[in-house]
């Protein structure tokens, strides 16, 4: 019994020897390699997500330069527009510096006009110049009184049409009082008197004529004036 038993073992090292192989001996369990994944997948999410800040953070600095480029265009377009206004600005500053010297050319120019026009009016002649009419009105009414020295009285009359003729072209026109309503602009009322089948404010004679020198009235005629 015994030595069927030990030929049994021998047995399969006999076939093992005979095949040229040796008994395989037992190996050591290695460890598994979940373990190694499990380390693997949190650093490959630390890759992930620093990638996908660094992706961020590429958009933001795009984003911050777009910005930056758009602020950038429209301080230029500001800058444009504020140089276009202070050229407009000072194209209408001279033209209003240009439209006052004009201005205040024109005005000198009209003042030197009119203070020619107002010496050729000779204004203070004419006004010298009226005493010498009402003493020719004067001489005329005492030589038709007295019917005397008909030479004289012609040849006042004479003078006397002249000088007229010479301040009505002058623009010399004698007031029209009697008989007209009173105007204080163009009568001086020196007395007022009754008078029948009169108005009261009616000019009822003159005592001093008076005269408008082109429309401007240059001495009231005095008059008296019914009440």
């Amino acid at each position: 019994m015994k030595d069927t038993e030990k030929r049994d073992d021998e047995a399969p090292e006999a076939v093992a020897e005979e095949a040229g192989e040796q008994p395989v001996e037992e190996q050591p369990a290695e460890p598994s390699e979940p373990a190694e994944q499990d380390e693997a997948v949190p650093e490959r999410a630390d890759e992930l997500t620093d990638e996908a800040d660094a992706d961020d953070a590429d958009e933001a600095e795009a984003l911050e330069g777009i910005e930056a480029d758009g602020v950038e265009a429209e301080e230029d377009a500001i800058a444009a527009d504020l140089d276009k206004a202070r050229a407009e600005a000072e194209s209408y500053l001279d033209d209003l510096r240009r439209l006052q010297a004009d201005f205040d050319n024109y005005r000198k120019r009209t003042l030197r006009e009119q203070t020619a026009r107002a010496a050729a009016a000779s204004q203070a002649l004419v006004a010298r110049l009226l005493p010498v009419l009402d003493n020719f009105e004067l001489a005329v009414s005492s030589a038709e009184r007295s019917r005397d020295f008909d030479r004289m009285l012609k040849g006042v009359e004479m003078v006397f049409g002249e000088l007229r003729e010479v301040l009505e072209a002058e623009g010399l026109v004698r007031i029209e009082a009697e008989g007209k309503p009173f105007d204080p602009e163009r009568h001086e009322a020196v007395i007022a008197v009754e008078e029948e089948d009169t108005e009261p404010g009616m000019v009822v004679d003159i005592v001093r004529a008076g005269y408008e020198l082109r429309g401007k009235v240059l001495r009231p005629a005095m008059v008296k004036v019914a009440k």
